[in-house]
């Protein structure tokens, strides 16, 4: 129980909340330790044994080990032939790194807006946003929430379109049976420390497509052609055959990514749960929606729960962040603009708010909450009475 009421600020809270943070116990520690002790600490088994345990997890036929997310979608563009004078669909509602991806490689971002139930990219808007230099889809599956594949993957088709899935936040999410990742020709994962397993920061490319992961993996490394020691008949001989970055995960990043992906079936049950429980507990309260609260949660990645505010609330949300700040809740903003209002991209494409209304309005009104394995059900409890007392303290003002 908490001893917050709702016509009482509380001077010290009785609960600490972070949004996120990692779950790292012995095993992790034991399994750095052990590469540290040896005498590999790149190029090493770890990063294989990774991405076949990744790919088991996953059903993938592949899956290639990044440095991060971002670089996984920058591969991932590489991969699939994009460049100067393509044009792709970004998702607006997404973390700049999708559409920087494009930009990386000479292609140009259209932006194209969100469907209000769950902030995915809408599909009746793909169609409209198509012209003849349209080379690919770049859509997140936002919130851990699937994108709606089963009407992308028909128009991609029937248009000769790559799809690259951004699952930054969507481990563990699946749809028609397959994990998000799958559907399209890439997906990419983040393990950045708050996201549902960590490698310290570290990401991963999925994909169905022999010459996708081949790509990947040469450009990832140099663009060498030999990238393992092993495979180098003479020490130090190899051959460039492509313009390459270091894009490579470390034996450290793997070891770590091998202990926190035995342990990822039980972080998604809490989430899941936590995600329900949170959900439930808040629709009691005036003025706030949660996006996705009617999506299938059990095949959802569920990253954190993002509220709606409705217009007075939203004209109060940095009142709102502060008065639960000060009971102890952490939150976040995702995103706090849609891409196409940021300024690199403003200044560019000459974007304005209206172009991206739906994607617009779920930056500037929303909140978001962790639902993480850090957070245990007394936790949700104490939140639900936090965010009932911070409405009421900010109503009254």
């Amino acid at each position: 129980m908490t001893t917050t009421t709702h016509d009482t600020q509380p001077t010290t809270p009785t609960r600490t909340i972070p949004f996120g943070r990692p779950l790292i116990d012995q095993a992790e520690k034991d399994a750095v330790l052990r590469v540290l002790d040896g005498p590999i600490l790149t190029h090493g088994p770890l990063v294989k044994q990774f991405e076949a345990d990744f790919a088991a997890f996953t059903g993938a036929e592949h899956a290639v080990a990044t440095s991060s997310c971002a670089a996984a979608l920058h591969l991932a563009c590489l991969a699939l032939g994009i460049g100067r004078g393509d044009e792709v669909l970004v998702s607006a509602q997404t973390h700049v790194a999708t559409a920087h991806a494009v930009e990386l490689v000479g292609a140009e971002c259209v932006f194209v807006d969100s469907e209000p139930r769950t902030g995915n990219i809408d599909p009746d808007l793909i169609e409209p946003a198509l012209t003849e230099r349209t080379k690919a889809i770049a859509l997140v599956h936002y919130l851990g929430f699937a994108a709606d594949m089963d009407r992308i993957m028909p128009i991609a088709e029937r248009h000769r379109l790559a799809v690259i899935e951004d699952c930054a936040i969507a481990l563990g999410t699946t749809t028609g049976g397959k994990h998000v990742g799958l559907i399209g020709d890439a997906g990419c994962f983040s393990f950045y420390p708050v996201k549902a397993m960590t490698t310290g920061e570290g990401g991963m490319l999925i994909t169905r497509r022999d010459d996708v992961a081949r790509a990947a993996s040469q450009y990832r490394a140099f663009g060498i052609d030999r990238n393992v020691v092993a495979e180098r008949p003479i020490p130090g001989m190899y051959d460039v055959q492509m313009l390459g970055l270091n894009y490579r995960l470390n034996e450290i990043g793997a070891a770590l990514g091998i202990e926190q992906l035995k342990k990822l079936p039980e972080f998604l049950r809490i989430r899941r749960r936590n995600f329900n429980a949170l959900a439930a507990g808040l629709a009691g309260i005036e003025g706030i929606q949660v996006l996705g609260a009617d999506e299938p949660v059990e095949t959802a990645g569920c990253y954190c729960l993002v509220a709606m505010l409705d217009d007075a609330l939203r004209d109060r949300r940095i009142d709102l962040i502060e008065a639960l700040k000060t009971r102890g809740v952490g939150t976040s903003i995702y995103y706090p603009r849609p891409v196409p209002r940021m300024t690199y991209y403003r200044d560019k494409y000459d974007t304005r708010d209206d172009d991206t209304p739906v994607a617009a309005r779920i930056s500037d009104a929303s909140l978001a909450l962790p639902v993480g394995p850090h957070v245990c059900p007394e936790d949700v409890d104490y939140m639900i009475t936090a965010v009932a007392a911070a409405v009421e303290e900010v109503r009254k003002v």
